[in-house]
């Protein structure tokens, strides 16, 4: 399978790049063709400017900036996004990302009756979420999980009708162990070793 993996950390030496790693590497060993996006290291500007959005609803991103991306997005049969839950939510980075490739064209197609939007990930057959969270899972889930459900429902409505999709986080990163975060690592190798 063709996988491309989208991190998003400001700090090199983190946990994070440890899961990063892992994700990569576990793919890898399966057999997949494995592209990674190190959002941060790319210097990705998530801000989508004023001109970008009138034209948003019209025609595909044309910021040549974004071709690399729109092209690997199109290439992918599964995303993996690794980064860290800030409050219950991806950074603003990874969302930024979101904002600006998954646009008109490219994602989805705005339907000739009303505001109908037609799928265009169609391609994609696996959605994964890889992720740290320093609240502790029950917080996560009164607060609705808002990072787990904008990838999980919101960007697999985009994606194949069967599209498989993988949560994995660990909960209380903030009061994690070295043995809490290599038993997590252990958990993400194991069930993407199955993919």
């Amino acid at each position: 399978m063709k996988i491309l993996v989208v991190y998003s950390h400001p700090v090199p030496e983190s946990f994070g790049a440890a899961v990063r790693g892992t994700v990569v590497s576990t793919l890898q060993g399966g057999g997949h063709e494995v592209r990674l996006f190190d959002l941060y290291a790319m210097n990705f500007d998530p801000v989508m400017h004023a001109d970008e959005r009138r034209s948003y609803n019209d025609r595909a991103p044309s910021d040549p900036a974004l071709a690399e991306h729109i092209e690997a997005l199109r290439w992918a049969e599964g995303l993996v996004f690794v980064y860290p839950t800030w409050w219950y939510s991806m950074p603003a980075m990874m969302k930024g990302w979101f904002d600006r490739v998954w646009g008109v064209d490219v994602a989805f197609r705005i339907g000739t009756e009303g505001a109908h939007v037609v799928p265009l990930m169609r391609h994609v057959r696996l959605l994964a979420v890889v992720t740290t969270c320093g609240a502790p899972f029950w917080i996560s889930w009164l607060m609705g999980q808002p990072g787990r459900r904008i990838i999980l429902r919101g960007i697999r409505a985009l994606c194949a009708p069967r599209v498989k999709t993988l949560y994995l986080a660990h909960y209380l990163m903030d009061r994690s162990t070295p043995e809490s975060r290599a038993a997590y690592l252990a958990k993400v190798r194991r069930k993407l070793a199955k993919v």
